[in-house]
């Protein structure tokens, strides 16, 4: 292999160097100079495409479409967030904060994987024996996953080479560093190599890839964003540390639906599945309570119901608080503003909070109805029923406007046993699920009258 030549390249305009500098010298920015490597003999005719053998151009029909080869991990929510399995030669990086399960999702699934086919557990922040300690303590299948510490992207490819697993885990990518480049691992440039490397591997040997990624104070994936565009699949895990649910959520997905979410618990057996996933979040009060209320989100291709809590109380503040935990703050001042213009009813000397129980983010307008509700029930003091369903987007004008999959929502309602359901006229059925009333609205006006009728 032609030996590769260090080059430093400017993040802002792309201009390359042989020597680092404080200031590029193309675009004038300080401080955009970061390490890279340029393979030796990548010419300007191995660049331009015209050396070789030349692509084939086909139009879309002469294509061959043919599903994807998937096999299962052994986890359904896993499965479900991948798109129904892993594929061949796909590199899926998974983040989140530290502490929430991302080694112990990944060491479950390899254990279970190891069963049926080769599979490879590298670590580059644990040793052996720490791996080997946490799957006896999960009870986990431990005869068959092959373990090996190692940090060097070289060393590890060469012992994947000679291994062939079906699928390997590299927990995690920040302390991977190429010899190529002399920057310390973690680094912008090494970071973005040892992806590279590992992708061109895994599409190459047909081997599936699961990256851990380190993330910021601001939850963002840490390194180059160029990393995220790297891989077929970025994964979120979501929830509090010190919580018992955690969310797996999928941002990017090149062999199925984003934003799909599979939930777990987190027990001292490690994660479990939690295969109903609104029977845990309608955990409510036995009690009727003010400002609670009860609405169907859509994630990724299933209804759940969660619950949203409002607390609105007088404020002695020149400017009220608006606080919001899963809801979009920006979102609710809006809200407010409509609920006292179109439905007559003043927050400006209110304090209000919300909440979405469960630790659930919801960031889909269908909320604003429940939303409205739960902040009219505390306002009010009245308690609306267990039993009533909730959702709707409401517009600046006061209407509401109907949101997409309304007849799951509402499957999903009657499936835990609702009777009464507000919604968008739009998604009114023309035949109700059995035992549910469905109460159509097109106005604020009219959905705060068949609240508090």
């Amino acid at each position: 292999m032609a030996k590769a030549k260090r080059i430093y390249g400017c993040t802002e305009c792309g201009a390359t160097f042989p020597k680092w500098a404080g200031q590029c010298a193309d675009c004038g920015a300080w401080n955009t100079l970061v390490e890279t490597v340029e393979p030796a003999g990548a010419g300007s005719e191995a660049r331009g495409g015209w050396a070789g053998q030349q692509a084939q151009v086909k139009t879309l029909a002469e294509v061959s479409v043919e599903e994807m080869p998937r096999f299962p991990t052994g986890s359904v929510e896993l499965d479900r967030v991948l798109g129904g399995g892993l594929v061949d030669g796909s590199v899926v990086l998974i983040g989140g904060d530290p502490g929430i399960g991302k080694s112990t999702i990944l060491l479950q699934t390899l254990c279970n994987i190891a069963q049926r086919f080769p599979a490879l557990y590298v670590t580059g922040e644990e040793s052996q024996q720490q791996v080997a300690m946490r799957a006896r303590r999960l009870g986990l299948p431990e005869d068959r996953l092959k373990v090996m510490t190692e940090t060097c992207i070289e060393a590890i490819i060469a012992t994947a080479r000679r291994e062939q697993p079906k699928v390997m885990v590299v927990d995690s990518i920040q302390t991977i560093f190429t010899e190529q480049l002399q920057s310390a691992p973690g680094g912008v440039a090494q970071v973005r190599e040892s992806a590279a490397l590992l992708v061109r591997y895994a599409k190459q040997s047909g081997t599936a890839i699961f990256l851990v990624g380190h993330v910021t104070k601001e939850g963002a994936l840490a390194g180059p964003r160029v990393l995220e565009h790297m891989v077929d699949t970025v994964l979120y895990f979501e929830g509090e540390s010190d919580g018992r649910l955690r969310l797996l959520r999928a941002v990017k997905n090149r062999f199925g639906a984003v934003n799909e979410l599979g939930v777990f618990g987190m027990t001292d057996r490690g994660l479990k599945e939690v295969s109903n996933p609104s029977a845990i979040f309608l955990t409510r009060a036995q009690s009727e309570v003010p400002g609670s209320v009860v609405m169907a989100t859509w994630e990724g291709t299933r209804p759940m119901l969660v619950e949203v809590q409002a607390l609105v109380d007088t404020s002695h503040l020149a400017n009220p608080r608006r606080v919001t935990l899963g809801l979009d703050q920006n979102r609710l001042a809006m809200l407010l503003a409509v609920l006292h213009r179109h439905g007559g009813i003043p927050t400006h000397d209110q304090d209000v909070f919300l909440n979405v129980v469960g630790g659930v983010k919801v960031l889909e307008t269908a909320s604003d109805l429940a939303l409205m509700a739960a902040v009219m029930s505390s306002l009010r003091n009245r308690p609306l029923p267990h039993d009533l369903l909730v959702f709707g987007e409401v517009g600046l004008s006061g209407e509401v406007r109907p949101v997409p999959s309304g007849q799951e929502r509402l499957k999903e309602a009657a499936k835990h046993g609702f009777k009464r359901a507000i919604v968008p006229r739009g998604n009114a059925p023309k035949e109700p699920p059995a035992g549910l009333q469905v109460v159509a609205v097109t106005r604020l006006e009219q959905a705060l009258d068949a609240l508090f009728e």
